[in-house]
């Protein structure tokens, strides 16, 4: 019983802080580069911020992966895929030129967790300057956090509104085609848990791989991993 604590105490310790440094550094891209573009909202409610503690979301990001946690069912993919951060709010209307504003606002998120996947990956190199009783819980956090940079980078690509990739659709579509993408954004979430949950569960019972992190997620997110760890000089 006490050597599970323990276990579940160390597994967290090696995914959390990748995880508050991810949402953390995606959101607040989000709010800087509106801000930078013309929407100071996010800047005036203080979300413009690296301080963690402004982005969570007690049912997002502590309560679910909490549970998903306890329950020993996908760390990893559980806390990335289903967990989120409170939203930054961005006044599109507010921006010069909404609509190209738009795609630079939405693809800050996803351009922050790549750049801080490659950053992970070259901290790596100083893992032997540590202390030998740490580099083992060192190594664990860096490689976590280049997995789970990509896996939000990627995730929030898919071309669904709210995702990121739905709004840069947005934004590059023609306005006939964009203005029935971005009515969807108010079913978007159903969408999303349809693609994670709904979709797999049907596959399942016919006997067919219908997931969406099958097909397109995970394939992405190991071209990009074996990427970022071939450019930081890991092989």
């Amino acid at each position: 019983m006490l050597a599970g604590v323990f276990e579940i105490i160390h597994i967290a310790s090696v995914w959390v802080l990748p995880v508050l440094l991810s949402i953390t550094l995606h959101e607040a891209s989000h709010g800087y580069i509106a801000w930078k573009l013309g929407d100071d909202t996010a800047l005036r409610l203080g979300r413009v911020t690296f301080n963690p503690f402004k982005h969570i979301d007690l049912l997002g990001t502590v309560l679910v992966p909490g549970l998903i946690l306890l329950a020993g069912s996908g760390l990893g993919a559980g806390l990335v895929l289903f967990g989120w951060a409170k939203p930054v709010p961005v006044n599109f209307s507010r921006l010069r030129n909404p609509k190209r504003a738009m795609v630079w606002v939405a693809v800050a998120g996803p351009g922050a967790n790549i750049f801080l996947a490659a950053i992970a990956g070259m901290l790596i190199h100083i893992i032997p300057l540590f202390p030998s009783w740490v580099q083992g819980w060192a190594l664990a956090n860096l490689q976590n956090a280049i997995l789970i940079n990509l896996v939000l980078a990627v995730f929030n690509m898919l071309p669904v509104p709210p995702l990121d990739g739905g709004r840069v659709a947005v934004g590059l579509l023609p306005i006939r085609f964009s203005l029935v993408l971005a009515r969807l954004e108010r079913y978007g979430l159903l969408i999303v848990i349809g693609l994670i949950f709904v979709l797999p569960f049907i596959g399942r019972s016919i006997g067919v791989d219908m997931s969406i992190i099958s097909w397109v997620v995970g394939p992405t997110v190991g071209v990009l991993y074996d990427t970022v760890v071939a450019l930081t000089g890991h092989g």
